[in-house]
């Protein structure tokens, strides 16, 4: 049986692809660097802020200037966190439901831990029993390091827990902690990536997670 669903947070709980990309373009902009388009910065995302930067910046770009930039970007996201940021349609009501039924779920992210903790509690408050992001380089997915903590926090084995995520970095943070990997359709990535990343199922609408989780044992 499942008890326990481990999520991914943008792309996959999350549409946040405005906010970023107006963070990245905010940084580039102001250090005077060429803009990003949406699609772009939309590609650049999985592994977390900092690498979304290095991204996003002018190759050959030196440490210094990095730091700078990454520096913008920073300090303008957190204070913008939510301008654009919703739910994916489904959202709200999957996650009602699994708590309906007795599923513990739990959110693994590679943004910064505070952002991840704040934008949990400011969404879906108690609807997610524990929320993990990045506060040293260790924890960062596709590490498995966070998604060991969650099913620790949430009292549950890795046979009892699913993993969801939309990215190539999710199925392979699955893999590490032995979970099985339910990707997603509607993030920031296509099908084929999940299917060539090996996910165990993919799903195009947040309620189909819901007979999954049921059928599963």
């Amino acid at each position: 049986m499942i008890h326990a669903v481990i999520f991914d947070l943008d792309g996959t709980l999350l549409n946040t692809l405005s906010d970023l990309a107006a963070a990245v373009n905010f940084a580039l902009r102001t250090c005077g660097y060429p803009e990003r388009t949406t699609d772009e910065v939309r590609r650049f995302i999985g592994n977390g802020v900092v690498k979304l930067m290095r991204r996003a910046a002018p190759k050959g770009l030196d440490e210094a200037a990095w730091q700078t930039c990454f520096a913008q970007f920073r300090a303008y996201y957190l204070a913008h966190l939510t301008d654009h940021t919703v739910p994916y349609d489904g959202i709200l009501p999957l996650l009602e439901s699994l708590q309906a039924q007795g599923v513990k779920t739990a959110v693994v992210s590679n943004k910064l831990h505070d952002g991840v903790v704040d934008l949990c509690a400011d969404f879906f408050g108690a609807r997610i029993n524990a929320a993990f992001g990045v506060r040293e380089e260790s924890e960062r997915k596709p590490a498995p390091v966070n998604v060991f903590r969650a099913m620790k926090t949430l009292g549950v084995s890795s046979e009892e827990t699913l993993y969801a995520g939309d990215s190539e970095v999710d199925v392979q943070t699955a893999n590490n902690a032995g979970l099985r990997c339910v990707g997603v359709t509607w993030g920031f990535r296509e099908r084929k990536e999940l299917e060539q990343a090996g996910a165990w199922m993919i799903i195009d609408r947040p309620e189909q997670l819901e007979a999954v989780v049921k059928l599963t044992g």
